[in-house]
């Protein structure tokens, strides 16, 4: 199998504590994960070891249901799950990483570690999935960065 690894790093606009706010309730990634649908079962604050699930885009029309388990958890710094139900990837790791940029903004790195299954073929879809899970982590992130500032009341204008 291919191993496969992406890792996007955006700024966000917001204090490290409102991101964590978000990120770290189970119930809400379908406010703010590209590709979740809906969260179907959640255990609400990230708790190590307690499975969330979701039902979740794939490609077009297509969809899955994954369930995640909550692995590693530093608050304000570093979220580390695993996932299944993603075929043909497998050992699928999310990690958020966190770091403050003064008192205001926050660094965020998305990243994921997973093996592409289906042999020889695997090797030739790494590239495209590479390139879609990219747009998908950064589109992500720009809606979490949303969620949090229309929850401080702010707009994207300064406001």
């Amino acid at each position: 199998m291919t191993r496969l690894t992406v890792s996007v790093q955006q700024r966000l606009a917001a204090p490290v504590e409102d991101i964590w706010a978000v990120i770290d309730d189970t119930a809400r990634y379908a406010e703010w994960v590209d590709g979740v649908l809906e969260v179907t079962a959640h255990h609400g604050t990230a708790t190590v070891g307690e499975t969330y699930s979701e039902h979740n885009r794939t490609l077009g029309p297509l969809t899955t249901r994954s369930v995640w388990t909550v692995g590693t958890i530093e608050p304000h710094s570093l979220r580390v799950d695993s996932g299944t139900g993603f075929a043909p990837l497998h050992d699928m790791v999310n990690t958020f990483r966190f770091e403050p940029i003064g008192t205001a903004a926050t660094l965020m790195t998305y990243r994921v570690d997973c093996r592409v299954g289906l042999g020889p073929l695997g090797h030739l879809l790494a590239p495209v999935l590479r390139s879609s899970l990219s747009g998908q982590f950064r589109r992500s992130m720009a809606r979490l960065e949303d969620v949090v500032l229309a929850e401080r009341g702010i707009d994207q204008a300064g406001g």
